[in-house]
């Protein structure tokens, strides 16, 4: 039977060469899509804590003491109180003691006493507000710039634009909790209308293998397999050209190719053989409580020093809204926090610190958020919990181009709503792509008449916390 005879479906539906076999046809096509940046960039890659469910500004970073004189009466002073589930109560005090830590005199609740310890390094900014109080939109907000879905997120628009600094591992990764997915799932890190290649590469974290279906096929001769890598190749080259304007192959093969060269990568990055025991009570390996969000601190770390431009970590579920899974604070902040905050903590700092030790902080830029805040006062009168707040939150940026031991923007006296500098999310993404050597008004990609941004039409540089 000649070529001819065969058709390109025939062919994948019989052929048993496997994803490994078929990703070896096309290692030596090397694809380092990128453009050069508008201007000199201060960090070289990203990584996103992203904690989902809505962490309390008032109980973590963004001390009130005006809440303890006000403890229990109502705030009247703001007029009707646009809640999440329209029960608001009265004003609470923070469920944990604020200090000052480090030179620069943050203060920092009890809650994250680990991170409390590298205020030098952070950046806060305290007065972001965002455009809706429900998760799933505030989560997509936070991640793609958009309430909808559909649209690419930060990582997919800098792998579009960037491209890649490494043959061997996905531009865009990201680490799910190891509990589950996040409000709205896998289109937070979506390539949204930008070529499928953008696509954030969602490891297993909960499994030892964290690519499924990555490991060659041993049982299938040389021959024979080789054959059928040069007549794959054929038939996707005649394909291609047949489907000139559809993205997805081209995408596909590229996926291939990279299966192949990770093939021998994820193995080595995903085994901590070579760590020491130091490095592995730092992060809390040994703590069988917190080891599952340790592991992919620790290895964003490693993925970090193998060249993935942007990394993604997860710490908290949706799971059906469950509490003891994601920092959705509606009963109780304090049993909540507490059972997040741990998992967060001790890890997180220990990123930090491990990415300043080892020179990777200079050009690394590490962005912690939730998707908004928690109301400084309870959801219901005589509860423990807080409702959602979109009005006013806390975010961190630390590393590449930001100054140190720095806050910017102020709440005011209750951390209802900023007093000063607001904050949109448009911001947070303009100020990180400047970062990143991209001016946000001209990263686009033209889809459905229109020449997208990740920054809609907004968006300005926050340029007081550049350093």
């Amino acid at each position: 039977m000649g070529m001819s005879d065969w058709s390109r479906r025939r062919f994948l539906a019989e052929a048993s060469t496997g994803l490994g076999g078929i990703a070896l046809a096309w290692m030596l096509r090397q694809d380092c899509r990128g453009a050069e940046p508008h201007f000199q960039p201060r960090a070289k890659r990203v990584i996103h804590i992203f904690s989902p469910g809505g962490v309390s500004h008032v109980d973590s970073f963004d001390y009130k003491p005006e809440l303890e004189r006000l403890d229990g009466k109502s705030l009247t002073t703001k007029g009707v109180l646009d809640t999440f589930f329209g029960r608001p109560g009265n004003l609470m005090k923070s469920v944990y003691p604020f200090r000052q830590r480090g030179q620069c005199g943050a203060w920092v609740s009890s809650l994250f006493p680990n991170i409390a310890e590298c205020v030098d390094d952070l950046c806060f900014i305290k007065t972001v507000v965002t455009r809706s109080n429900s998760h799933t939109p505030a989560c997509f907000q936070m991640n793609t710039g958009f309430t909808l879905n559909g649209f690419p997120s930060l990582g997919a628009w800098l792998s579009y634009g960037l491209g890649s600094l490494n043959q061997e591992l996905p531009t865009f990764v990201v680490l799910p909790d190891p509990r589950g997915l996040p409000n709205g799932g896998t289109n937070n890190w979506s390539n949204g209308f930008l070529p499928a290649e953008h696509q954030g590469t969602a490891f297993h974290t909960d499994k030892p293998d964290p690519i499924p279906n990555l490991r060659t096929p041993e049982a299938i001769p040389g021959g024979r397999r080789q054959a059928g890598f040069e007549l794959l190749q054929e038939l996707n080259r005649k394909y291609a050209e047949e489907q000139s304007g559809d993205s997805v192959l081209a995408a596909r093969v590229r996926a291939y190719e990279l299966a192949a060269r990770m093939q021998t990568s994820i193995p080595e990055a995903i085994r901590f053989d070579d760590e020491s025991e130091a490095t592995r009570r730092l992060y809390g390996l040994d703590n069988p409580a917190i080891a599952g969000s340790a592991r992919n601190f620790l290895l964003a770390r490693r993925l970090v020093e193998r060249g993935v431009r942007f990394i993604q970590i997860y710490t908290g579920a949706a799971l059906g809204g469950n509490p003891r899974i994601n920092w959705d604070a509606h009963e109780d902040v304090k049993s909540n926090h507490d059972a997040q905050g741990v998992l967060l903590d001790q890890p997180c700092a220990a990123l930090l610190r491990d990415l300043r030790r080892r020179g990777l902080l200079a050009d690394t830029l590490v962005f912690w958020s939730s998707e908004f805040g928690r109301t400084p006062f309870t959801e219901g009168v005589g509860a423990r919990g807080r409702d959602h707040h979109p009005q006013c939150f806390t975010v961190w940026l630390a590393g590449a181009g930001v100054k140190r031991g720095f806050s910017y923007g102020t709440s005011d006296e209750v951390g209802f709503a900023p007093a000063e500098h607001p904050v949109t999310v448009y911001d947070l993404h303009a100020t990180i792509l400047h970062l990143l050597g991209i001016d946000h008004t001209k990263l686009t990609f033209y889809h459905n008449g229109i020449r997208r941004r990740l920054t809609d039409v907004h968006g300005e540089v926050i340029r007081e916390v550049l350093a």
